[in-house]
């Protein structure tokens, strides 16, 4: 079933399947057709996202039991609401002591059941990582930490197995054959046993098995006799050493040296990773989903719940971290094919979409989660004219002059220098053998190749390309690749340009297309498949985990999947992207918040306001920055500049306290109390994370204490400290300005997003005011029973006289109701009218007239129910004068001279003989929503 509208909810410990079951009238009542929930398979305990899973085969036991989460499905089918999962194909998590999977690689290396299943390196061009895990874990040296006592040999009675534990929360199992090292000779009955676990090899592919029989046999001895539990515990403590004495700990290092797992500084993992990870997070593991029992093994649950009628949708998270992700969808169809009942099977993959790319045509999905619409609706709602503006006011600011382009490719280039570099050496090596094979090729060396492939992938210009086991490249990958090694060569000038050449034959398959070519198929596509898998998570962690906090020129743009040097766009440009999608991707998911977003979608229509006041903006940073730091703040960029934030920190922290000031706050006389001393706190938080992600004074590996603590110090001093006074009586009243205008934009993005072509998603308590921050700010917990009573409020004013009531309610706009009304009116339509909405074309309507470019209008049709909608932009401009009366907004002849009506406010809108005449459309609000009756 394709959902008409879904309503994304973010499930943890504290709001699991009984409190949401809770909500679930609420949603119904507000109008969303499917409930769309975050990962709710066993996770990492304490997770809050649900993305570390742990077990696929189990719920997360912190969201509730079975019990709880049939009644959570029953109660969605009792009120006729269905359910999106949000799933997680590409890795687990690991560490602590929860993956089965991952303790059992831990335990025997390369001869697990399961080595197979994750990407490890186990021939590792690093020695002493061979048949060895890297495990970074340790908070420092792995010598200091053993000498600390942080790892520490235990017992496990209950499976009679031992492990070494890190900080008492990570599990890393001994290896059955050196058992005998731990059980030692002293005692006859436990030497004998230690002999069956050290003759363990010589079972070969059944030692796991029979190492099974063996540890039921210990625990028992142990459980049962007194002298055989005081011999071991005799041997463990031997094993335990004294604090800061590095020679008794000596006995526990050399068991340490023997197992399958290297445990290491967390550091160690960005030179010498050999697993794949998701990003650089080391304690989530890819999982190569490509092998078809690790597939039916990570999908068993939810299939089984697809089966049941429980799920009608998935959602595929970071389908770019898979080898073959249209070999993915076209396994996963084939098993939906054959447990779903009849109808649709709604499935969306996560794909960032650069503004020149499309998705797949031949990815069997209904579309993305929506990245590519946000940032279509950001770039309609921002005022192009005032790019030179902004451009200049921070260069002048900030002194910073280099394009976004420039400095994305060195973020992503510093990414693989210090963060993925393992990775990047393991992708050389492998390329370096394959150049072998052939006499022509056999002089790249691995250095040369790294090189090359560096440049290359920090010059791409979107996340991957898609070349699969077939060997084929389409189109468009072949433009994107030819592109980003024009550029590379361009750059890389001190390597034999043939490098370049070889990586081309390479990523589009050319290489193995002639015959006695000598390299192996084989060979050949894993390097370029791998090359592709590595690309997207550089680009992810380089772009929008720190390129986009470096270039702060305008912030609203800095959204993930965004190009913030895309100053704004045009009608037509919006017009043809939602006419494309409704051609090809009419079920694409329409999102504007989601718990990726770096801020709120109204603190980003907010921001996106701040384009019309580009002089006031102008002047006004250099006046906070005087109250803050002083009449010599300009100055203060030379010698005293490591003692306080930088100009570039500085820019970015005033544009944050725009987009997320609260409503209730604006006013001076309110702004005081706990509400801002919280607000600061979460500014604190907020700018913490973003000068972390932005690696340049501070980071996350290395933080600098120094940096961070100026940062806070400067934020305390204008909200809650000695200058907070005169910082606020110059920050409110150019606030309050852009807050209001930024209400016009959002309601103008709340309306587009429940008109246009694809099905629209409400983010966690999105339907109010969402000033939210980058996440965890994103993820606070939401007040339902406050939108509850505020609902039933409004559906109870809505039966009254609309016309009054919808300027009363922009009125008093800071209480968000009148946001909650315009997403209940238009949710209310959608639901009496669904044939429109899924299947309706899409028409451009262009204004005509001196102020056309002020106005956005199209019509949805689908036989005989029309819709035309309108929205008036740059609110601003018309607080000095209005729409002239030449400005129209055509009416297609085939829609007749019927009335009109508009759903948002209840007035019945008249048509002239040159169409719609915006003063009267707009009387009311900026937006419009038009039918005949």
């Amino acid at each position: 079933m394709i959902p008409r509208a879904t309503y994304r909810l973010q499930l943890h410990k504290d709001f699991g399947f009984d409190a949401m079951a809770g909500c679930v009238p609420y949603l119904a009542a507000l109008g969303v057709s499917h409930a769309y929930l975050s990962p709710y398979l066993k996770a990492r305990p304490g997770s809050a996202h649900g993305y570390d899973i742990v077990d696929h085969g189990q719920l997360n036991p912190e969201l509730g039991d079975e019990a709880g989460f049939r009644r959570l499905s029953d109660t969605l089918k009792a009120h006729q609401l269905g359910q999106i999962l949000d799933f997680v194909p590409n890795h687990m998590g690991v560490g602590g002591a929860d993956n089965p999977l991952w303790l059992d690689v831990l335990e025997w290396g390369p001869d697990a059941a399961h080595a197979g299943w994750f990407d490890i390196e186990w021939d590792s061009q690093r020695r002493y990582l061979h048949n060895k895990l890297l495990v970074p874990l340790l908070g420092d040296h792995y010598g200091i930490e053993l000498e600390r006592g942080a790892l520490q040999l235990k017992y496990d009675e209950t499976e009679g197995s031992f492990a070494v534990w890190a900080y008492d929360t990570h599990k890393l199992p001994i290896s059955p054959p050196h058992y005998a090292q731990i059980l030692g000779t002293e005692h006859a009955e436990l030497e004998q046993l230690a002999d069956a676990f050290a003759w363990l090899p010589n079972w070969r592919l059944q030692m796991a098995r029979r190492a099974n029989e063996f540890k039921p046999q210990l625990a028992t001895m142990v459980r049962e006799r007194a002298d055989v539990r005081e011999a071991l515990f005799s041997r463990l403590a031997s094993f335990t050493g004294r604090a800061g004495d590095g020679a008794s700990w000596r006995e526990l290092d050399e068991l340490i040296q023997k197992q399958y797992w290297r445990v290491a500084y967390f550091r160690v993992a960005a030179d010498d990773i050999n697993y794949r990870r998701f990003f650089n997070i080391n304690d989530l593991a890819g999982l190569r989903i490509e092998l078809p029992e690790v597939f039916d093994h990570a999908h068993q649950r939810v299939l089984r719940l697809v089966k049941e009628g429980v799920i009608d949708g998935l959602r595929i998270d970071h389908i770019d971290g898979l080898l073959d992700p249209k070999g993915y969808l076209n396994r996963l169809q084939r098993r939906l094919a054959t447990r779903r009942g009849p109808g649709h099977f709604y499935l969306l993959a996560e794909k960032i979409l650069a503004a020149h790319e499309t998705l797949r045509e031949d990815w069997q999905l209904d579309g993305t989660t929506g990245y590519d619409f946000l940032n279509q609706v950001t770039a309609l709602l921002v005022d192009a004219s005032a790019e030179s503006a902004f451009t200049e006011s921070y260069a002048q600011f900030t002194g910073e002059r280099r394009g976004f382009a420039e400095i994305g490719r060195w973020c992503k280039l510093h990414i693989m220098d210090q963060e993925m570099s393992g990775e990047l050496n393991v992708l050389a090596r492998d390329l370096a053998r394959l150049a072998r094979q052939n006499p022509r090729t056999a002089d790249f060396t691995q250095s040369l190749l790294r090189r090359a492939v560096k440049e290359l992938i920090a010059c791409f210009p979107v996340y991957r390309t898609y070349i699969d086991s077939t060997g084929e490249l389409d189109g468009a990958d072949e433009r994107d690749l030819g592109w980003a090694l024009s550029q590379a060569r361009r750059n890389e000038t001190e390597i034999d340009p043939s490098a370049f050449s070889f990586l081309e034959q390479v990523l589009t398959a050319k290489l193995i297309q002639r015959p006695h070519s000598g390299y192996s198929r084989q060979s050949s596509l894993r390097c370029a498949m791998r090359l592709q898998q590595y690309s997207g998570p550089v680009a992810a962690k380089g772009l929008e985990d720190t390129a986009f906090y470096r270039y702060n020129r305008f912030i609203a743009l800095n959204e993930v999947g965004g190009d913030p040097s895309r100053f704004g766009a045009t009608l037509a440009g919006f017009h043809r992207a939602n006419q494309q999608r409704a051609q090809r991707w009419r079920h694409s998911m329409l999102a504007t918040a989601t718990h990726d977003t770096k801020r709120g979608e109204d603190a980003r229509a907010r921001l996106a306001a701040l384009s019309e006041f580009p002089e006031e903006w102008a002047r006004l940073v250099h006046v906070w920055a005087r109250i803050l730091r002083g009449p010599n703040a300009q100055a203060q960029q030379g010698a005293d500049s490591v003692l306080q934030p930088d100009r570039n920190d500085e820019y970015h922290l005033y544009q944050l306290l725009l987009g997320s000031w609260p409503s209730e706050l604006l006013d001076e006389q309110q702004c005081t109390g706990e509400a801002l001393q919280a607000y600061t706190a979460r500014v604190r938080q907020t700018m913490l994370k973003s000068m972390r992600e932005a690696r340049v004074h501070t980071s996350w590996a290395f933080p600098n204490a120094h940096y961070e603590d100026a940062m806070g110090a400067l934020i305390d001093t204008g909200l809650i400290g000695s200058r907070a006074n005169a910082f606020l009586a110059a920050f409110l009243p150019f606030a309050r300005q852009v807050a209001f205008v930024g209400v016009h934009n959002s309601l103008i993005q709340t309306v587009v997003k429940l008109t246009a072509p694809g099905v629209p998603d409400l983010y966690n308590g999105t339907e109010l005011w969402d000033l939210s921050m980058v996440d965890p700010d994103n993820r606070r917990p939401i007040d339902y029973p406050l939108r509850t009573r505020q609902l039933h409020e409004i559906d109870t004013a809505l039966r009254g006289d609309r016309s009054a009531l919808m300027p009363q309610l922009l009125r008093d706009w800071r209480d968000g109701r009148i946001k909650l009304a315009v997403v209940a009116s238009l949710l209310r339509h959608r639901a009496e009218h669904g044939a429109l909405y899924s299947d309706g074309d899409y028409l451009p309507l262009p204004a005509s007239g001196p102020r056309a470019d002020e106005i956005g209008a199209y019509a949805r049709v689908h036989r005989d129910q029309r819709l035309i909608v309108a929205i008036a932009l740059y609110s601003r401009r018309r607080e000095v004068d209005g729409f002239e009366a030449h400005t129209q907004v055509p009416i297609p002849e085939a829609f007749g001279e019927a009335p009109w009506r508009d759903i948002l406010s209840g007035r019945a809108v008249s048509a002239g003989a040159g169409g719609l005449d915006p003063r009267e459309l707009f009387s009311h609000l900026p937006v419009a929503a038009l039918v005949s009756p």
